[in-house]
């Protein structure tokens, strides 16, 4: 078995359910990926950082940061930057809150000083469905001073994410698509 079909297997055992739930979108859906699941798995998590680690490869670089909006992105994120370490070209992951921290310094994004003004990231994504989410991400990462060159999703739900991110002139790719997951 390959490291791509282990993947999905555990994406498949714990990432997916049939059941009727709300989406972040506010569209209704019978059946939810939640990627942090397989994330937050131990060979998954190793597998979702290689498999991110594989898609960066896609994108011009160099690719200096790699982040999204907490909570989906964040064991996504450490799992790339763990990998990209251990493959001897290591990129930092960051976090952008979903609201400015509360005391201190009051800042959006965790992980600031590991990235350069102006560093070309990625966003990072468990699952995409219009991308609204991708896009919040890429607002705020823009803010705050970061060149966004591409988005990664673990499962991309087909549901219109692609079509709402791209003419932004921001290319997403998806390890997995809803119907290579589950047909």
């Amino acid at each position: 078995m390959t490291e791509r079909e282990e993947l999905m297997g555990i994406i498949r055992e714990l990432s997916y359910e049939q059941r009727e739930v709300t989406l972040a979108s506010g569209r209704k859906s019978n059946f939810y990926f939640d990627g942090k699941q397989t994330a937050l798995h131990p060979r998954g998590a190793v597998l979702v950082g290689k498999a991110f680690y594989a898609e960066l490869q896609h994108f011009p670089g160099p690719i200096e940061g790699v982040g999204g909006l907490t909570l989906g992105a964040d064991p996504i994120a450490t799992a790339t930057s763990m990998i990209s370490s251990m493959e001897g070209n290591p990129i930092p992951a960051f976090i952008i809150r979903k609201e400015p921290k509360g005391h201190g310094t009051g800042q959006w994004l965790e992980g600031r000083k590991n990235l350069k003004p102006g560093a070309r990231v990625v966003i990072v994504e468990d699952v995409t469905t219009t991308g609204g989410s991708s896009l919040k991400a890429v607002d705020r990462a823009r803010q705050e001073g970061l060149n966004v060159v591409g988005i990664i999703t673990l499962v991309d739900r087909e549901e219109g994410a692609r079509e709402n991110i791209e003419p932004e002139g921001i290319p997403l790719r998806a390890v997995f698509t809803r119907t290579q997951v589950v047909g």
